[in-house]
């Protein structure tokens, strides 16, 4: 696996670049928001680790013109203890998992691998709810005709939703399939990756991720709910 850290503090840079090549990966650092941009449009990172206080460019700028050029590269922020509103932005510009100061290297790095496994290639399948169609080794979700793109994180949302057709998905089963460990930290972090889903679902059709409250969400077909 190719890591891209993006991370201007050269001490962590530094332990991050060297506990990951100690973990048996590549590992390339870039000490600014400018140089870690063009690197992750130049070469080919599997997850980027990115801090979002940079200088020059900083990582909420970088996350939004990753997205802009179409790189759906898993992103894991890092931000500052109790930077709530940083943290949703991340979310919302399309990261898929983050990470609070201070932490421990091994948390970090299992949530990497566990981006990192929700893009793999999996064995030919498809999931397919009413006029939506989830192509699970390509990665490809497509809604009356029109490809819909989607985030790693929001596509395996997706994914476990459209496996339970019509029953309740519970956030900390979401979050598990997410992150690929026992979740112990808040559910609410899926909310915004489901309001980002919903949105973009709903461009092309009838919003079909229903709230239950005080449990989890459902995804009802049209065809089950007469396009309700």
């Amino acid at each position: 696996m190719n890591i891209l850290v993006i991370e201007d503090d050269r001490t962590i840079g530094k332990s991050l670049q060297k506990g990951f090549v100690e973990s048996g990966y590549e590992c390339v650092w870039a000490i600014s928001g400018k140089t870690g941009l063009e690197k992750a449009l130049t070469q080919q990172a599997d997850v980027i680790v990115l801090d979002l206080m940079l200088p020059e460019v900083d990582g909420l700028e970088v996350l939004n013109q990753l997205r802009a050029s179409g790189n759906q590269t898993p992103v894991v922020i890092l931000t500052a203890k109790g930077a709530v509103n940083e943290r949703v932005e991340g979310l919302e510009a399309g990261a898929d998992d983050y990470i609070v100061k201070p932490f421990a290297f091994v948390e970090l790095k299992a949530r990497v691998e566990a981006v990192s496994r929700r893009t793999s290639v999996r064995p030919s399948a498809s999931l397919t709810a009413g006029d939506l169609s989830l192509d699970l080794s390509n990665h490809r979700v497509v809604q009356r005709g029109r490809d819909i793109e989607l985030t790693p994180t929001e596509f395996s949302i997706l994914e476990l939703l459209l496996r339970h057709v019509g029953q309740v998905v519970t956030r900390k089963m979401l979050c598990e399939h997410v992150w690929g460990f026992e979740w112990d930290g808040p559910t609410n972090v899926i909310e915004v990756h489901i309001t980002r889903l919903r949105k973009k679902l709903a461009n092309d059709g009838p919003v079909t991720i229903n709230t239950v409250r005080g449990r989890g969400y459902s995804f009802v077909s049209p065809t089950r709910s007469n396009g309700a």
